[in-house]
Parts: C-alpha cells; structure tokens; sequence
C-alpha cells in the first residue's frame, strides 16, 4: 500500500491492491473528472505529480500516445493508467465544468497542442515604420494587400533560417527561433533579421512605384526562457509565447525609433554572437518598460565575413526567390 496526497483538496488517500491513481481517488469520493472510462482515450484525468515520481509505474502506450501528442512534461500522467509504489504528492489539473468543457476540445482537436513548457528561444519582432500614417493615405484594399505581399516576403525570410511566425500584431509580427531545438538559434535570428532588411529594401521600390512611400522597418531580438502552450478558447486554439523574455523582445524593436536604427539585439543575444557580428553602436543605459534597471542594447549593422553560417541560405540568394 501507498498513499497519495491529492491537491488542491489536501486529502490523503490510501491505495489499495493495484488500483490507479484514478480508481483511488473516485473511491475515497474526490471529484475526479474523466471521461473515456480509464481507456487513456482522453487527457481529462490528468494530474501532476509534485513528489514520488519514481513511484509511478512506466507510462502505458495509451498513456504515451496522449502524452506525445499533446506534449506533455515527464511530471504529467494521466489518473487512469498510473499505478504507484511508493508515497506521492499530486495536483489535480481539471478542476470544474469549465476545465472540462476545454480539456476535452483539446484532446479532441486534430492540431498538436502544448499544456505549457518552458524554453530557451530567440525571439524575434519586426514593425514597419510609420505604417499609421501611409495607411491613412490607402483605401481598405490597398491596406490588405500591402501587408499580404509584406508578411508573404518577410514569412519566406523567416522560414528560410529556420524560424516560424508565431503571431500578427496590425503591421508587426512575432517570430521563434529554436522551438525544435535547432542549434544556433540567436544566429539564425540575427541572420534572418538582416535578410528582412535586405528583402524589404529591395522591394520597397515596388511601392515607391504604387504609392510614391518608401518602407522601412525595425527588428528587436532578445533570447530567453518562455513559456510555449497552447492557448485561445475552444475551436480557436494556437501555439504561442508567452512570458517576459517576449515582452522584453518587443520593447527592443520598438527601442529602434527613439534611437533611430533598424535591427538592434539584447546583450544576452550579443554575448552568443560577439564574434560572428559587426556591431554598429552599443547603446547602453537604456530604460525599458516593464523592466527594472538600465539596460545595454547593440546596433548589428551585419555578419562577419569569417562567421560560420553552416547550411544558412545567402541573403541575395533570398532576394532572387522572393
């Protein structure tokens, strides 16, 4: 016999024969959601084990199919399909109607999702500059189709080293660089930062010719821990950042304006890729937003020509295919 501590109900319960986590605590009358029957066909009976992890027997193949699929940490087992051997300490994670009205849309929506993790990325954040204004000037159409043509040119740059779009702000977006644990994830973002400069020079001339307006835009890196999950209401779900290394990404593209330069890094990017960057001016006792204390930022104005770029695809080679 073992006994399992249960949260958030303080309870204490003691296992009897073989039985799950599940089966004991629906025995001793905590209200223990599932829904599948004990078949690991769902993820509603989903607890973390806070202590004694290494009493709980192996994950089934049910139980690891579920887990894969909606990438869930080592901590987090399904009630159903759990045994232990030994004293533990758990959290029940769905707690109400509402957690199961959600829990169940996730487990059977066809997407991969994330209950949350946590995870050194580059993030990356691009706004074109003085957008406010030449949208003002478009008709609604025109408006759309810029940032189309914008976002497709910028997203093909992105994709190319290895990054993804993760979200659209109005004329700005958000890119991760690192979330399937590629190397060189700072890199790869500078590199890409750079190249969207490039593409958007060249093409800016495409709308000189429509607009008579040239196009600029800034690029704010930062590199850190965030947390990665899936978020939104039912039905509307997606894979996104949270966390305050993106926070701290977003104030330093817009830190572009007040110091008037394109493409500026955090010191934590810097110390990775000193050597492998030309640095344009360090700009030191910078104030951020929602950030205590002063802070140092670097102008990159390119790559070294003795920096080791791997598989990373040329710039003008991006040009030509975009």
């Amino acid at each position: 016999m073992a006994t399992i501590h249960f949260r958030p109900d303080d309870k204490h319960v003691v296992t009897k024969g073989s039985e799950t986590i599940l089966a004991a605590s629906l025995r001793e009358g905590i209200p223990h959601a599932y829904a599948c029957g004990g078949r690991a066909r769902c993820s509603i009976c989903r607890i973390s084990v806070e202590e004694g992890i290494e009493f709980c027997s192996p994950r089934s193949r049910g139980e690891r199919a579920v887990c894969e699929r909606l990438r869930f940490s080592p901590e987090v087992r399904l009630a159903c399909q759990t045994k232990i051997a030994g004293d533990i300490k758990v959290r029940r994670l769905v707690i109400d109607d509402d957690d199961v009205e959600f829990t169940r849309g996730i487990a059977e929506g066809p997407h991969q999702v994330s209950i949350g993790e946590e995870k050194a990325l580059a993030i990356l954040f691009a706004d074109i500059r003085n957008f406010t204004t030449l949208s003002e000037a478009l008709p609604p159409y025109d408006v759309i189709y810029f940032l189309n043509r914008y976002f497709q040119h910028v997203g093909k740059v992105i994709s190319s080293y290895g990054g993804y779009i993760d979200n659209y702000m109005g004329d700005g977006l958000m890119a991760l660089f690192g979330h399937d644990d590629q190397s060189d994830a700072a890199f790869r973002a500078v590199s890409a930062g750079l190249a969207m400069l490039e593409d958007v020079a060249v093409g800016s001339q495409h709308f000189e010719d429509i607009y008579g307006v040239s196009v600029r835009i800034g690029v704010g890196i930062h590199y850190g821990n965030v947390v990665l999950g899936t978020i939104g209401a039912a039905g509307r779900l997606r894979m996104t950042a949270i966390g305050d290394a993106v926070n701290f990404a977003s104030r330093i593209e817009s830190a572009n304006k007040k110091y008037g330069t394109e493409l500026l890094i955090s010191n934590d990017v810097h110390s990775q890729l000193a050597e492998r960057i030309t640095i344009g001016s360090r700009i030191q006792h910078v104030v951020i937003e929602g950030k205590t204390g002063e802070h140092v930022l670097y102008e990159v104005k390119g790559l070294r020509t003795d920096a080791s770029a791997g598989n990373m695809p040329k710039i003008d080679t991006l040009l030509r295919a975009s």
